[in-house]
This record gives C-alpha cells, sequence and structure tokens, in this order.
C-alpha cells in the first residue's frame, strides 16, 4: 500500500503541472478528465499524508513512553499512543478503500430484484424484511427508489418485487447484495417456539442504457395478455400485461403493474436489458478471474453469502467471514461495514490475481 500512495502522491503532482499547460486548458474535455482524475487523488494524497503524520507523532509517543520517568507523562504518551493507534487504524482502512480503482458502473442506478425462496410464508415475510432494509439504507445514503413490479403474499409478505435505487455510487455498492439471504428466527406463527430456516434470494442488476447493449427486435417473442389479481377497474379487464422472452439466451421478464400495455413494455425491456448486461458482465468477470475463492461482485446468486440469525442477534457474511451482532440496524439499513470489508476482500483477491 506504501508503493501506491506514493504512486498516487507523484501522479498528483504531475497533474497539478499538467492542468496548466496551454494544451489541457484550451480542451474542455482534456481539462474535464483531468481534474477527475485528480479530485479522486487529491482525497487519496490527503488520507496519506495524515497517516504519515499519524504515524511519526505514533512513533514520538513511544519513544517518550520509554524514556520518561514521570509517572504523569508516561500516563499522557500512554493515552496519546491509544488515540493515535485508532486514529492509523482508521485511515489505513479509509486509504484501503479510496486505492481502490473506481468501478466504472458503480454510479449507474441498480435494478433490484428480491424474491421469497425456501420457507414457505417465512421466507415472504423475510423477503418483505429485505426490501424494508434496502428501503432504510436508501434514506441513510440519500438515493431514490423507483417500484417496478410487485406480488405479494400472505398480509406483510413478499413473492417478487423489482425496484430501481438512483443515486451516487448505488450499483458500486449494491452489488454486493447479490445472493442468497438465510434468516433464522421463531416464525409468529410457531407454537411450539422451534427456529426456522427460511430464505431469499436478490439479484442487483446495474441499470442497462441503450448504448450498453442493442436488441435485435427480431430476437424478442412479445406476448400480451390480461392482468392477474388485484387491481383498478382495466388493470385486469384488458390485455395490458405484457411477457418478453429474449430467444437467444432464453431470459423471460413480465410486467403487468401499469394499465398501459406501453408502460408494462417499456418497463419489461428495461429489466431485460439489465439482466443481460449483467449476464454479459458474470461472463467477463469469469473470464478475468477464473479461479475465485470469493463469491464477491460475480453475480452468482446460486451461493448463500449471508445469514440473519434472531435468538443470537447476529449477521454473518459467509464471504468474508464476518459476524456482526447488530442484526436489528442491519436490517435497518445499517450495511456499511458489510459493505466496506466487500470491497476491500474483493480488491485484495483481484490484487492477488493479478500477481499470478
Amino acid at each position: 500500500m506504501e508503493a501506491r500512495l506514493q504512486n498516487a502522491e507523484q501522479r498528483f503532482v504531475e497533474l497539478d503541472a499538467e492542468l496548466v499547460t496551454p494544451e489541457v486548458l484550451g480542451s474542455p474535455d482534456r481539462l474535464r478528465e483531468l481534474g477527475q482524475e485528480r479530485a479522486r487523488l487529491d482525497a487519496i494524497v490527503g488520507t496519506g499524508r495524515r497517516l504519515y503524520a499519524a504515524i511519526e507523532e505514533h512513533k514520538g509517543a513511544a519513544e517518550l513512553l520509554e524514556g520518561s520517568d514521570d509517572p504523569e507523562m508516561k500516563a499522557l504518551a500512554e493515552e496519546e499512543l491509544t488515540d493515535l493507534s485508532q486514529q492509523i487504524e482508521a485511515l489505513l482502512l479509509q486509504a484501503r478503500e479510496l486505492l481502490i480503482p473506481p468501478d466504472p458502473l458503480s454510479d449507474r442506478a441498480a435494478v433490484v430484484e428480491v424474491r421469497a425462496g425456501a420457507g414457505g410464508d417465512e421466507a415472504g415475510l423475510f423477503a418483505s424484511d429485505l426490501m424494508r432494509m434496502y428501503r432504510r439504507l436508501a434514506e441513510r445514503e440519500g438515493w431514490s427508489i423507483e417500484l417496478m413490479s410487485l406480488s405479494e403474499g400472505i398480509p406483510g409478505s413478499i413473492k417478487e418485487v423489482i425496484f430501481t435505487v438512483r443515486g451516487k455510487g448505488v450499483y458500486g455498492r449494491l452489488r454486493y447484495e447479490s445472493g442468497v439471504h438465510r434468516v433464522q428466527r421463531v416464525p409468529e406463527t410457531e407454537s411450539q417456539g422451534r427456529i426456522h430456516t427460511s430464505a431469499a434470494t436478490v439479484a442487483v442488476l446495474p441499470e442497462a442504457e441503450e448504448v450498453d447493449l442493442q436488441i435485435d427486435p427480431n430476437d424478442l417473442r412479445i406476448d400480451v395478455f390480461r392482468s392477474s389479481g388485484p387491481g383498478g377497474q382495466s388493470v385486469n379487464t384488458t390485455d395490458s400485461a405484457v411477457r418478453i422472452t429474449h430467444l437467444p439466451s432464453g431470459l423471460v421478464v413480465s410486467q403487468q403493474d401499469e394499465k398501459s400495455q406501453h408502460k408494462n413494455k417499456a418497463k419489461a425491456l428495461k429489466v431485460l436489458r439489465s439482466r443481460l448486461l449483467d449476464q454479459m458482465i458474470a461472463e467477463q468477470e469469469a473470464k478475468r478471474a477464473r479461479q475465485r475463492r470469493l463469491q464477491v461482485g460475480t453475480g452468482d446468486r446460486s451461493a448463500k453469502i449471508r445469514t440473519y440469525n434472531f435468538p443470537q442477534g447476529r449477521v454473518t457474511d459467509h464471504r468474508i467471514g464476518l459476524t456482526l451482532y447488530r442484526l436489528h440496524e442491519v436490517l435497518d439499513g445499517d450495511l456499511t461495514e458489510f459493505i466496506s470489508s466487500l470491497r476491500l476482500a474483493e480488491e485484495q483477491e483481484r490484487l492477488g490475481a493479478d500477481d499470478e
């Protein structure tokens, strides 16, 4: 990490010199590109300088502690060493995160799909809990949520929900939620007090734009049908529901929430495009890292990634072996520690793969 911080410092100095040259000043696109690079490096360099300053202060406090016979001075030095150790640890974590190369898709909106898995009604209730967790995370981050489709089960439960989350860094942070989420708790309907295990699957896809991939209309089969389930006067009395099948991949998307067939088709195409982009990214990732030890950010929804244990009040992420005894805070949208740790684990693995 020291070498990477030094490289960032050197590049930062180079950029300051480059940004005032006539060639760059005369090119708005180049000026903007280098300005964005400088802004990213500014945070890295500032953190690195604070880190090195804290390390030097720590050395000084350690020398003072070792060389002083004054009990009062020793106590002050010990207190300062404790504070500086905490500062160094926090700055190291911050520096590692800042040194992670930016994901070109990180600021994309994310299409999130949550589906109840094994466990019957309890799985549907857990899927509803996960939907609330992501709503609360969005509120914390200042993101917005647009509901795409919703299929409910018993009161308070969800069979399937698809929604789009928009805001700064949305996909870059939510992408680690893809996979099987498992819950262990005593259902309200359980009279014997036995713990049940249920599951829900989460898929997080980058919102695809038309420029990302072109879909040949000849590759699509579009069926229209009458909406089912609860609806207004016209929702389930006209052929407004749309099912789109992408013939080459076999992907199928249905949409029936809107009264307008045109709106349902537009929403279905949006979800289909995001699923195709996610599939393309997953294939590229598999080629780039053939021997992954972690199921981090690969889009693999078959792997159990996290367990929420209510009796013990703990949440465990199985990809990195991280357990937090803050179940209710996590379900209230506090996913910061998991997301940060997963990002670092992925970067460390990527660096290791590149060295092989």
